[in-house]
């Protein structure tokens, strides 16, 4: 429906550039570049023709529109070849009500967007179907690129390595020693990565990595990229199209980068822009307290930039000193009412346990947003009627080291309030059995 998507600078100079050029900053000013799709064909379905269509693509097996990613296609690329697609049927996360938790916290319309339950555990999937595709499509058309690279903390290279496996490009991690889960570590390395762990932080391979791709032959991968808001973009859309195209109130998402919510505030935007939703919802930046350079900023009225040196958290994807995506994401704060909130690592790890023992799994990410989402309930900014939203940013299986250590009460300076570790007994059924009433007198006092 469409043709001449381009990169544009986000800085507000003129630039613009073809999607299928080897960028990442406008070569004019610097900038950050943004993704710009030509509105006006799009404006000449109406909005619930657009719905229509969506509804009829979802977890379909018609190529390509399965994915939760490419059932909005008209919305992504429109100039990619379905045969360069490169998808594993990403996205369709399930919308999980949590009822339980909910009423535990005096809101029950409350439901968590398990983005972890895609194809390699986390969210990151979305986007990097979408850079994976460009760069196979760039690569048939003749361009020097010989490879992709990213820097991560674990779940952008989980992704990297299993889209460019997929398509037969080589794929190059840089990942901070010792900073990884070894859930984290493993998929790229099983994917066929050529992974080098440095001793530094993220920061530090971040600038490795841009070093290295400078001369065009590897391409980068990193969430400066633009091309992969393009396909984060979709969990706001799909949100939407879950609750029957009506907006929730609030969305709260753990952030590092920034990409991600910067993501989120351009699937609301295109969908008011086209006219499917009238409105947005207010959007909540969750950031670790020892790594909190966004929060810092939206406490001073985001005068300047604020870039620190992030210190460990147990939420280690997160573990950002210097925000790549940081003027998207305040617009998306300022257009959304939003809020950027913090939490400690005491509050995340205990947000996280009592969530776990409502029936979910949640990584240590998701209890920064669901520890944040507490704060806002107490200070009476959400509200007993609004529908919340949090954003489940990778699967729990992925953080087992997190959730033995704090059942076992190894994390430090944590009290670990619900830890419940295994019961050693020899086979003594009394002994058993006494053990099972002692528990079952507690749980039912």
């Amino acid at each position: 429906m469409t043709n001449g998507t381009k990169f544009k600078c986000f800085g507000g100079c003129s630039g613009r550039y073809s999607v299928f050029d080897v960028i990442y900053t406008c070569p004019k000013c610097g900038g950050l570049l943004e993704v710009e799709l030509p509105i006006e064909p799009l404006q000449k379905l109406n909005p619930y023709k657009w719905q229509t269509l969506f509804d009829s693509r979802s977890s379909t097996t018609t190529w390509p529109y399965g994915s939760g990613v490419w059932a909005f296609r008209e919305w992504i690329i429109p100039e990619l070849n379905d045969e360069n697609i490169v998808s594993m049927c990403e996205g369709n996360t399930n919308l999980f009500w949590a009822d339980r938790l909910g009423k535990q916290l005096g809101v029950p319309d409350l439901w968590i967007k398990l983005c972890g339950n895609s194809h390699t555990g986390s969210f990151k999937d979305l986007g990097m179907t979408v850079l994976v595709s460009v760069v196979k499509q760039m690569m048939a058309q003749g361009s020097p690129v010989k490879a992709v690279a990213c820097a991560s903390t674990g779940d952008t290279s989980a992704a990297l390595a299993a889209y460019a496996a997929y398509a037969g490009i080589p794929a190059i991690i840089f990942l901070p020693a010792g900073k990884v889960s070894t859930a984290q570590l493993i998929q790229p390395v099983a994917n066929g990565a050529k992974v080098l762990a440095l001793d530094t932080d993220f920061d530090g391979c971040m600038k490795i990595v841009q070093q290295v791709t400078a001369d065009q032959s590897i391409y980068l991968a990193n969430s400066m990229n633009s091309l992969r808001i393009e396909g984060q973009k979709t969990v706001g859309i799909e949100i939407v199209r879950q609750f029957d195209w009506e907006v929730p109130d609030w969305i709260i998402i753990p952030v590092g980068n920034l990409g991600n919510i910067s993501a989120l505030h351009k699937g609301f935007r295109l969908m008011m822009d086209l006219g499917v939703i009238k409105r947005m919802p207010r959007l909540v930046a969750a950031q670790a307290q020892t790594a909190n350079p966004f929060y810092q900023a939206y406490r001073a009225g985001f005068k300047a930039k604020v870039s620190v040196t992030a210190q460990d958290t147990l939420a280690n994807a997160i573990r950002i000193g210097d925000p790549v995506s940081y003027q998207k994401a305040v617009i998306a704060i300022q257009e959304s009412d939003g809020i950027v909130e913090q939490a400690s690592e005491s509050e995340l790890a205990e947000a996280a346990a009592t969530a776990d023992l409502t029936g979910m799994l949640c990584c240590p990410h998701t209890g920064v947003a669901l520890a944040v989402l507490n704060k806002l309930i107490q200070r009476g900014e959400i509200k007993s009627t609004d529908r919340t939203v949090v954003i489940s940013t990778a699967h729990g299986l992925k953080f087992t080291d997190f959730k033995v250590g704090y059942h076992q009460r190894t994390l430090s300076e944590i009290d670990c309030r619900h830890a419940n570790p295994p019961v050693y007994l020899p086979p003594d059924a009394k002994r058993v059995k006494d053990t099972i009433d002692e528990w079952l007198d507690r749980v039912a006092g």
